[in-house]
């Protein structure tokens, strides 16, 4: 399949600074976005610490024999540990963090996703949009348990607190899983400042409209921010198509 792609971050109406960062492989092999907390700048160091570490080993070891599942394990346990050798030597840093979610397409394998926190992977087939991640939030979790209503969960005021997120000593497990893709599909991977803001339908709304992955992901953002903009919001959008015949 052939993939077209594209990405966007802006700081919103709130903030002063944006804690996101994201990647995107200019060959289109792996996708990143990492939304960092902890202060102006220990949110800033985490995302970015988390998202380098994280392409710098896949890109080590991209033509290894080791599977993509190997390959992401490793290298957010990598990212895990540089958040935790940089809080070290910066103690004022020592509370930043951040999500993060990664999606790979290597030659010949299954695309694989991985994530921890609340950053989001959504894949969009036939206009109806399935969220691929599970958010590593109590708020999910009480859904799952069925104390809550995703409707109730949306004003939660716990919805932030997170109960996994890299840069942390106790961190448990990362979700990484194969992803299931055809032709046709689209991913979107982001940061929770634009699903703080916009229901699924407008998403949807919003990625069947509009005609370029490049007008999507502005709108997205604008709509973001048209609602209000508290966070900071970023995206990256993944378009799956036949490849033509030569």
């Amino acid at each position: 399949m052939k993939l077209s792609f594209t990405g966007a971050s802006d700081p919103g109406l709130i903030r002063s600074n944006n804690q996101d960062f994201y990647y995107i492989d200019p060959k289109g092999r792996f996708f990143i976005v990492a939304d960092g907390m902890g202060g102006h700048a220990g949110g800033e160091e985490a995302s970015r610490i988390a998202a380098e570490e994280i392409k710098s080993f896949l890109l080590a070891n991209w033509d290894s024999e080791k599977s993509s599942q190997y390959l992401l394990e490793e290298a957010l346990e990598k990212a895990n540990q540089a958040i935790l050798q940089d809080q070290e030597k910066h103690p004022e840093r020592a509370d930043m963090g951040t999500t993060i979610v990664v999606v790979t397409f290597r030659n010949g394998e299954t695309p694989w996703r991985a994530h921890v926190g609340d950053s989001r992977l959504y894949r969009l087939r036939e206009q109806e949009l399935e969220q691929m991640t599970q958010d590593h939030t109590w708020v999910a979790r009480a859904i799952q348990f069925g104390d809550i209503t995703p409707d109730e969960a949306r004003i939660h005021p716990f919805r932030h607190v997170l109960s996994q997120c890299l840069g942390r000593e106790d961190l448990q497990e990362f979700d990484v899983k194969p992803l299931e893709v055809q032709s046709g599909d689209r991913l979107l991977l982001c940061s929770d400042g634009l699903t703080e803001e916009l229901m699924d339908e407008k998403i949807v709304t919003f990625l069947t409209e509009t005609p370029t992955l490049d007008k999507a992901a502005l709108n997205l953002i604008q709509a973001a921010k048209d609602q209000g903009g508290h966070d900071n919001i970023t995206v990256i959008l993944v378009s799956l198509e036949e490849k033509s015949a030569v």
